[in-house]
């Protein structure tokens, strides 16, 4: 018997982030032909429902309060308890991210349900789902059961494949309304420091700079590079703490995790610390001038140079190859 799955969409500077497309289908695989429906929870959210019905949703439930323009913890689990009260599904997915990370506990201890957070895949073993997670920073993976009949689970961007898009897809969209009320906290203003463009937790691409790139405007020719990928920038921890870059930016075990198709590592030696955010991306480039840097052991190919003389290199032959392909 098909199930009913709620995800829950997020937004991003009013996009909608691809880990919510990838949630989507985690969902169409646990519904097993039951119903999926897409949770918006903000101010003026509507407009984004078609969207995730093309995306795999057959119904778009939006919760919309001028208090919800931000997150925050309370009103979040309000209108999404209120929904789950409401419309008693047999699941819920969101992306690990760092909304996924604050207020999935808090809504599993509401609930009092069991939780798997940041898995990266999903099989059907003796007919019971198991969510798989990576564990001791990468190194090894656990397969996890949830014990009774609710599927609580977040997942980690980039590695569940978003259903294809179809646009002639059609959906149901319902409005619900919920009196947030009692927050304890209210955002007044959000300054970001992170770079413009593609986010780096959810980039196919991403290009690394650690103690190598020796100062802030070492960074320049590694934006470059990932301009051309159409990439985002991210760092070691030794940068960051270096004041070459914002803590933002920061990969590792105490910053973010990525899983992109392709990480180029310059300048960065390879600390554990380091590889617990990065060693699961699928394809590792390395660029260090010394050949005996940890960071080749983790490696599919690497380059022992100077990234100062490799990476304008590498730039200028992915912009021949773009230019070829008429892209």
């Amino acid at each position: 018997m098909g199930k009913k799955v709620f995800v829950l969409a997020e937004l991003r500077e009013g996009v909608l982030r691809n880990v919510s497309f990838e949630a989507l289908a985690a969902g169409k695989l646990v519904a097993e032909g039951g119903e999926m429906i897409a949770l918006l929870i903000g101010d003026s959210v509507q407009a984004y429902s078609q969207e995730l019905i093309a995306h795999g949703a057959d119904r778009v439930i939006t919760i919309e309060s001028e208090l919800l323009n931000q997150y925050t913890a309370d009103g979040y689990s309000q209108s999404l308890l209120t929904a789950i009260e409401k419309e008693q599904p047999d699941a819920l997915i969101m992306g690990h991210t760092a909304l996924g990370k604050d207020l999935s506990p808090k809504i599993a201890n509401r609930l009092s349900v069991g939780l798997i957070s940041d898995i990266t895949a999903i099989e059907k073993v003796d007919d019971q789902w198991t969510f798989i997670r990576p564990i001791y920073s990468g190194k090894a993976f656990e397969r996890k059961n949830l014990v009774g009949d609710f599927l609580f689970f977040t997942i980690r961007p980039n590695n569940i494949e978003a259903i294809e898009k179809d646009n002639n897809r059609t959906g149901t969209v319902t409005a619900i309304d919920v009196e947030v009320k009692n927050l304890r906290m209210t955002i007044k203003e959000v300054i970001r420091k992170a770079s413009e463009g593609v986010d780096l937790s959810e980039a196919k691409v991403v290009v690394a700079g650690g103690r190598g790139v020796k100062s802030a405007d070492g960074f320049k020719p590694l934006q470059e590079l990932a301009n051309v990928l159409g990439g985002a920038v991210g760092a070691s921890r030794g940068a960051c703490d270096a004041d070459y870059c914002d803590y933002s930016l920061q990969i590792g075990q105490t910053g973010k995790v990525v899983t992109p198709d392709l990480y180029i590592a310059c300048g960065i030696s390879g600390a554990i610390q380091h590889l617990a955010g990065m060693s699961n991306s699928k394809v590792i480039v390395a660029i260090n001038k010394d050949p005996e840097a940890n960071i080749f052991q983790v490696a599919d190919y690497g380059i022992v140079g100077d990234l100062f003389e490799v990476v304008p290199l590498l730039t200028e032959e992915f912009q021949k190859i773009k230019a070829a392909n008429g892209s």
